[in-house]
């Protein structure tokens, strides 16, 4: 559960901070080809390509980004990969026609702004959410665990056998450098019994 927890959160600040990244950097480019007041005072023209094309280029790099951290989220919560690869998919679109409706948007006309562009942002934020919230299947994350916490209670049969082997294998070496020294010769005859004889002192 902590690990799960500990997923969750990395994947979250990952992507909050990509997108705040991606909206500077979206604002970088409008600044730096068109400006904003050309942009809003341009109607549909071949001025707005530049811009049009550096917004696509800087958002395809950030799908990426974002599918790469997507896809360890869904590895390490076993999750499915057709919603990954949906959410890579759908990001790419929603990429291209966002750099399309800059390309042609009428400021002051909200009709230019297609209303299917919202509910594409909409199936794409879902998508994000299924992969934020999947739970890893039990187990898969003990070797996590462990590596982070000493545990004091009974470990797992191969664990404990791993433990009791590495101890052992210094004692075989030290068995096997010592030489071993033959039992001393005993003397014919019967043994003679301890003590000061028969007659005593």
């Amino acid at each position: 559960m902590f690990a799960s927890n500990i997923g969750r959160l990395r994947f979250f600040l990952y992507s909050l901070g990509l997108a705040v990244a991606e909206t500077v950097v979206i604002v970088v480019c409008i600044v730096s080809t068109i400006g904003f007041e050309g942009l809003i005072n341009s109607g549909p023209a071949p001025a707005r390509q530049g811009m049009a094309g550096a917004v696509l280029i800087a958002s395809l790099i950030f799908v990426a980004l974002r599918g790469n951290i997507a896809s360890r989220r869904v590895r390490d919560a076993n999750g499915r990969r057709w919603i990954l690869w949906a959410y890579i998919a759908l990001s790419a679109v929603y990429a291209l026609l966002q750099a399309g409706v800059l390309l042609v948007v009428k400021f002051g006309d909200p009709d230019s702004i297609p209303g299917g562009l919202n509910l594409l942002g909409l199936s794409i934020f879902g998508l994000w959410c299924t992969i934020l919230w999947a739970k890893p299947v039990a187990g898969s994350n003990i070797d996590e665990l462990t590596d982070v916490f000493d545990f004091d209670g009974p470990l797992p049969a191969p664990a404990r056998t791993a433990r009791t082997a590495a101890p052992a294998a210094p004692r075989a070496a030290a068995a096997a450098a010592t030489p071993r020294v033959p039992p001393a010769p005993q003397p014919f005859g019967r043994p003679r019994p301890a003590g000061f004889g028969k007659r005593g002192i």
